[in-house]
């Protein structure tokens, strides 16, 4: 239901304006001043709301008019100002204009003036939410591109007990080279878990400078610091109820790391420069490339957070480490890429599946992803072919094919249809593409070979179009 904040300093005026917005359907609140409009609108976003309009007189005791929507839009850009004042002039509507308001109401009121000017602010405010949503939907999409998709033995092995710990309240540690899909298990951990209800918030550890880590997971009150204004919540506050995650934790201060220790013994913090003690009901994962003893013998890591975050380690293996995952990964990125940018490419071609099965990663999946999305927007047939990739994936799949042992090898548990697609693509691509030599080593006929490559076309072609039945989930 759309959610309308009436600000006003003078009682009668915010239960006339309640009484006529509550009939036409909608869902009021109500503050008396700047402040306690700005503490509304910051309640609501805790609470993964969203304050749609705002409704404020501009001559107010304190913090004027103005003053609240240059706040408001700092506070939350989207929100939709309208003004309204008995003392209106041009220049006080052409200021507020300035200031990003959405409309501008003089007193005493018409109700059906007021009533129009909410209506179309509701309607712009639901536009600009929806264009939000789409644009974090095809932000995320190549975020979540890195998710857990793999059949071998150790993505099985890393799933199976990842979904063990999932529903838990237990501190996880995720460990893993950079690439390999940290950020992606800690996203599918709370998803399984009984928290996927509420947020997921991640503080990238290392991209957040030292002097502002503090404030940015605890929060500040007013006063805190030159600068501090208001109250702010931190991290902490926004994933009450959710899950915390910390991605590359290693790289925290050291003085920051000793209030975070205290989280998690005791589940109490105090926002900076405050007093009151505060609960935290947030459940915490870790991730770091680091060694996080190597971390703790380097005085990076204090020995006692790492116990309490290592209750629980998982570690993500390199695709180096998975190499039998990588043509599964390569379908999923291509037909991820193909739909993103518009392109009806279907497949891979056994020559571009040589170089990407020769190649060393050492960007591990996110390399992966980048380099199937360079070949998918480069390509000018139907399928990626060799001559699409990186000259140095090139050189990975020439070198490679000197030395074709003529061995595959299989994790135990993988399906069948996996061996089958496998097999016929070696033994396609070591006949240099003669699928009646081929259909003669495998004892087959090429309309089998033909007739499955069509079918592997079509597949691939009905996950570019988002079928439900798409490959796994990735990592």
């Amino acid at each position: 239901m759309p959610r309308i904040l009436v600000v006003d300093d003078e009682e009668p005026n915010r239960a006339a304006l309640e009484r006529i917005f509550l009939r036409e359907g909608w869902s009021v609140t109500l503050a008396a001043d700047g402040r306690e409009a700005l503490e509304k609108i910051r309640a609501e976003r805790v609470r993964g709301e969203d304050i749609r309009v705002l409704l404020t007189d501009v001559k107010m005791p304190g913090m004027n008019g103005l003053d609240l929507l240059r706040a408001a839009k700092q506070l939350a850009p989207e929100v939709q100002v309208i003004l309204m004042t008995a003392y209106g002039t041009v220049e006080t509507a052409v200021e507020a204009m300035k200031e990003g308001a959405y409309d501008f109401v003089t007193k005493p009121l018409k109700r059906a003036e007021v009533v129009a000017s909410i209506q179309k602010a509701l309607e712009r405010g639901e536009l600009l939410a929806e264009n939000r949503r789409l644009r974090e939907q095809i932000a995320g999409t190549a975020e979540r591109s890195t998710e857990l998709v793999g059949q071998s033995a150790a993505m099985r092995s890393l799933l199976d007990e990842a979904g063990q710990v999932a529903p838990s309240m237990a501190s996880v540690l995720i460990t893993g080279e950079s690439g390999t899909g940290k950020g992606a298990l800690a996203r599918w951990i709370h998803q399984q878990s009984g928290r996927r209800g509420a947020r997921l918030v991640t503080v990238h550890c290392g991209a957040i400078p030292e002097s502002l880590l503090e404030s940015e997971l605890f929060g500040y009150e007013a006063g805190a610091f030159t600068g501090a204004t208001g109250k702010k919540e931190g991290r902490f506050d926004l994933a009450n109820g959710g899950t915390l995650f910390l991605d590359e934790v290693t790289e925290m201060p050291l003085t920051v790391q000793v209030k975070l220790l205290r989280v998690l013994q005791d589940g109490e913090y105090e926002r900076l420069g405050g007093t009151r003690t505060l609960r935290a009901d947030v459940r915490v994962l870790a991730a770091t490339n680091r060694d996080p003893e190597q971390a703790v013998a380097e005085g990076r890591l204090r020995a006692d957070l790492y116990y309490r975050l290592n209750v629980i380690r998982l570690h993500a293996p390199a695709l180096r480490e998975r190499k039998e995952d990588i043509a599964l990964l390569a379908r999923h990125f291509l037909a991820v890429h193909a739909r993103r940018n518009a392109k009806t490419v279907r497949g891979v071609e056994s020559d571009a599946m040589a170089a990407l099965e020769a190649h060393p990663w050492p960007g591990n999946v996110r390399e992966l992803a980048n380099v199937i999305e360079r070949a998918v927007v480069l390509c000018r047939e139907d399928s990626v072919r060799a001559v699409d990739l990186p000259p140095a994936l090139r050189a990975s799949g020439n070198a490679d094919a000197g030395t074709e042992t003529g061995w595959l090898t299989f994790a135990i548990g993988t399906p069948f249809t996996e061996v089958e697609r496998r097999m016929i693509e070696s033994t396609v691509r070591l006949c240099a593409g003669d699928r009646n030599l081929a259909a003669a080593m495998l004892g087959i006929t090429a309309r089998t070979i033909y007739r499955r490559e069509a079918e592997w076309r079509g597949s691939e072609s009905g996950d570019a179009d988002g079928d439900p039945e798409a490959p796994p989930r990735p990592l």
